[in-house]
C-alpha cells in the first residue's frame, strides 16, 4: 500500500463509531506459505476510501456492501465493509499498518479478543526515579482571559523542556531542554545531565554551549539580565556550579556580555532554586541550607555565618537558627525560612540592606514549640594517614544532637546518622527523624564526610574513586572525635543508620568495624555496586563513583566490576555481627531493592539477625506518609531492642 492509501485508511478509522476486525489464518492444509490478513472497516460514511478496488503492489483493497457482521460494541454498525487481502510478502508491513490504524478487536482461531494499542508493548524511556512514566513533557500556555490551554510550539523534538519562564514582552520563552539521545538517564538529584538553555519563539535559539549542564534560569525584574547555573556533564551527580550572566537588551541576547562567576565557595552549587533579584535588578540573593548570600556586581560580599566584608546580615537572635533558606524577595522584602535541629521551621522577614548596614529581621510567627535537646557543630580533620593525596588539607564536619537530660542513664547511646547522595549534606536544620530519636533518649551524630556538599569542589572530587574507604574512614573518624569530646556518650552502644549511600556506609561500618557497632538500620542501601550497574537509572554515577570515566557507549569490563565489588559492603558481609534492619522500596529505580535482598540472604545464610521491611508501592525515598511512620517506628524499636 502506498503512502497515500495509508493516510486514507487512518482517516477511515478516525470516526468514534468505527469498528475494525482482524482475521488471520494460515493455509497450512493447502501447503502454501501464505498469510491472509483481512481488515474490515464499518463506517456509515467512508469518504476516504470510496470507489472500486485499488491495486497496490501485490495487495488488493476493495469495497463491498454490508452483509453479515459481528455486533459492534462501539456503536452503530451500519455502513460498508472494506477488505484488504494481503499476501505473505506484505503480511508484516500490513499488520503494522492496521495496528497503527487503531484496530480494536481481532478474530484469532474462533475467538474475538481486544487488539492492543500500537505501542502498548513498545518500551518507552522515562526520566528515572520519581519520574517514572514521564518521558516527553511539554510546555503549556494558559490564556487566563478565555481559559484556553495550548502546547507551546517550537520546542526541539529531541529534548524534554522544563524550568520555563517568560522573556520580556511575553513573546518568547526561556527554557531548559534535557536531551533524549542516546538514551535518558535519571534526573532527580542529578545536576550533571546534558542540557541546553533555549529561547523559544518562532525558532529556538540555544544559549548555552556544547556538552554542558545548565539549570534554573532567572530573569531580572527589568528584563535586562538572564542568569543560570552551569556545570560539567557526568562526573559527580551534584557539584559546585558557575553562575552565568547573559544580557537581554531590547529583545536581543548579547552573548558578548556573558559573565561567569565560579562556584568554588560553599552553597552556590544548589543555591539558585532559592535565588531572587533585588527590586533594582542590581543584586542577586540566594541561599543554601546553611548560608544566605548576596551578590553585588556578581561578587560575594556577605553571608549569614561567613562574612567577607564589614556587613553582617545576622542579629542577636539569628544565632538560634542553624539553617536559613531564602524563599522569595518582593520589592526588596526578603522572606526566609529558619530552623535548627531543636527548633521547627519559622518564617522571618527583613529588607535588603544598603552597603554597610545590617538587616533587621522580624519573626512572623514563633515556632509552636522547641525541644529540650542541645546541638553543636563538630569540625573534624582527618589524620595524616587518611589524607587524600590528590586533595590534601580537607576537613569536614558533623552535627551532634543529644537530649539535655538522658532518660535515667549516666551515658547516652549514640546513633550515627549518615546522609545519602553521597553529594548532599546534613544542614543544622530541623529533621523529624533526628528530633524523634533524640526525644526517645538517643544522641545523634549527623556526619558530613568528605564529598558532602558545602565544603567546596575539591571536597566533592576527593570522593571520586574512594567510596567504601575514604567516606567510611571519615564517618568513623567523626564518631571517635565525638566520643573523645563528649564523655557522656557511650562508646559501647553505637548504632549506624542511613539511606541509599548512607545505608551503604552504615553497612560498611558493620563490616569494617564489626566490634564497634551494636545495630544497624538501612533504607534502600547500595550493597553490591557491581550488580547495581545494570539496574540503576544513573548508571553513569556507578562508574564515576568507582573512579572510572563514563560514556554512553560504556561496556562493563572485568576490571570495573571487580573494583565495584571490592568497594561494596557485600565484600565485608561475612564479618558483620550486628543485627540489621533493612527497609526496601519495591519501585526503587535508583537502587534496586534486590540490593538489600543480597545482604538479607547473605546474613540469613550465616544465621545473623536480620529483618526486612518491604514497601511494594514506594520508590527510593520511601516518602509515603504511612511508609515514613512505619520506618521510623520500626527503626526506633530496633534501636531500643539492640542498644
Amino acid at each position: 500500500m502506498n503512502h497515500q492509501k495509508q493516510i486514507r485508511i487512518k482517516d477511515a478509522v478516525s470516526s468514534p463509531c468505527c469498528h475494525i476486525v482482524l482475521r488471520s489464518c494460515i493455509s497450512v492444509f493447502l501447503k502454501k506459505q501464505t498469510h491472509i490478513l483481512t481488515c474490515v472497516y464499518f463506517q456509515p460514511s467512508l469518504a476516504a476510501c470510496h470507489g472500486q478496488s485499488v491495486r497496490t503492489n501485490c495487495c488488493t483493497w476493495r469495497r463491498e456492501a454490508r452483509t453479515h457482521q459481528p455486533k459492534c460494541k462501539m456503536g452503530d454498525t451500519r455502513g460498508e465493509r472494506y477488505y484488504a487481502n494481503i499476501c505473505s510478502c506484505c503480511f508484516a508491513n500490513r499488520t503494522a499498518e492496521c495496528l497503527s490504524a487503531g484496530l480494536l478487536f481481532c478474530f484469532f482461531w474462533g475467538w474475538w479478543v481486544p487488539m492492543p494499542n500500537q505501542d502498548r508493548s513498545l518500551y518507552c524511556e522515562d526520566w528515572g526515579e520519581a519520574l517514572t512514566n514521564r518521558s516527553e513533557p511539554a510546555i503549556c500556555v494558559v490564556d487566563l482571559e478565555i481559559g484556553a490551554v495550548s502546547v507551546l510550539e517550537g520546542v526541539p523534538p529531541d529534548v524534554s523542556p522544563g524550568q520555563a519562564l517568560w522573556a520580556p514582552g511575553s513573546q518568547s520563552v526561556f527554557f531548559i531542554g534535557w536531551y533524549h539521545e542516546p538514551f535518558r538517564l535519571g534526573l532527580k538529584f542529578c545536576s550533571n545531565r546534558r542540557l541546553e538553555s533555549s529561547l523559544s519563539s518562532s525558532k529556538p535559539e540555544r544559549l548555552s554551549g556544547e556538552n554542558l549542564s545548565v539549570s534554573n534560569p532567572r530573569l531580572s525584574p527589568d528584563g535586562s539580565t538572564l542568569i543560570y547555573l552551569q556545570g560539567a556533564v557526568f562526573g559527580p551527580h551534584n557539584q559546585c556550579l558557575s553562575l552565568q550572566q547573559v544580557l537581554y537588551l531590547g529583545g536581543e541576547l548579547n552573548s558578548s556580555a556573558r559573565l561567569s562567576v565560579p562556584g568554588e565557595f560553599a552553597g552556590l552549587y544548589e543555591a539558585l532554586p532559592s535565588c531572587c533579584w533585588s527590586a533594582d535588578s542590581q543584586r542577586v540573593m540566594f541561599s543554601s541550607p546553611m548560608c544566605l548570600f548576596f551578590i553585588s556586581s556578581f561578587t560575594l560580599f556577605t553571608s549569614v555565618f561567613v562574612s567577607t566584608s564589614s556587613s553582617d546580615l545576622s542579629d542577636s537572635s539569628s544565632q538560634l537558627y542553624g539553617s536559613w533558606k531564602l524563599l522569595t524577595v518582593q520589592r526588596d522584602l526578603m522572606v526566609v525560612c529558619c530552623s535548627s535541629p531543636n527548633t521547627p521551621p519559622t518564617l522571618r522577614v527583613g529588607f535588603v540592606p544598603r552597603a554597610g548596614e545590617a538587616v533587621s529581621w522580624q519573626t512572623l510567627q514563633e515556632p509552636v514549640m522547641t525541644f529540650d535537646f542541645s546541638w553543636k557543630v563538630l569540625d573534624v580533620a582527618p589524620p595524616s594517614d587518611e589524607e587524600n593525596a590528590n586533595y590534601p588539607g580537607l576537613d569536614f564536619g558533623a552535627v551532634l544532637v543529644k537530649p539535655s537530660s538522658p532518660l535515667g542513664e549516666t551515658r547516652t547511646p549514640l546513633v550515627v546518622f549518615i546522609h545519602g547522595g553521597p553529594h548532599s549534606q546534613f544542614p543544622a536544620e530541623w529533621n523529624s527523624t533526628t528530633a524523634g530519636l533524640a526525644k526517645l533518649g538517643f544522641a545523634l551524630l549527623m556526619v558530613n564526610y568528605r564529598g558532602s556538599t558545602g565544603f567546596g569542589q575539591h571536597s566533592i572530587l576527593s570522593l571520586i574513586g574512594q567510596i567504601g574507604s575514604q567516606d567510611v574512614k571519615d564517618v568513623q573518624r567523626a564518631v571517635l572525635t565525638a566520643l573523645e569530646r563528649d564523655p557522656n556518650l557511650d562508646p559501647d552502644r553505637l548504632a549506624a543508620i542511613g539511606g541509599s549511600h548512607g545505608g551503604f556506609l552504615a553497612c560498611h561500618l558493620l563490616g569494617q568495624y564489626p566490634e564497634s557497632y551494636r545495630v544497624c538500620a538501612a533504607r534502600n542501601p547500595v550493597i553490591n555496586a557491581a550488580t547495581l550497574l545494570g539496574t540503576s537509572d544513573i548508571v553513569d554515577w556507578r562508574y564515576t563513583s568507582a573512579g572510572f570515566h563514563y560514556s554512553y557507549d560504556q561496556i562493563p569490563t572485568a576490571e570495573a566490576l571487580a573494583a565495584m565489588l571490592q568497594k561494596s559492603p557485600i565484600a565485608h558481609a561475612a564479618k558483620m555481627k550486628a543485627p540489621v534492619l533493612l527497609m526496601l522500596g519495591g519501585r526503587d529505580r535508583r537502587v534496586s531493592p534486590h540490593q538489600g535482598m543480597e545482604l538479607y540472604k547473605a546474613l540469613k545464610s550465616r544465621g545473623s539477625p536480620v529483618r526486612l521491611l518491604w514497601f511494594p508501592e514506594d520508590g527510593h525515598s520511601l516518602s509515603r506518609v504511612d511508609t515514613q511512620v512505619d520506618c521510623f517506628l520500626n527503626t526506633a524499636l530496633w534501636l531500643h531492642q539492640h542498644l
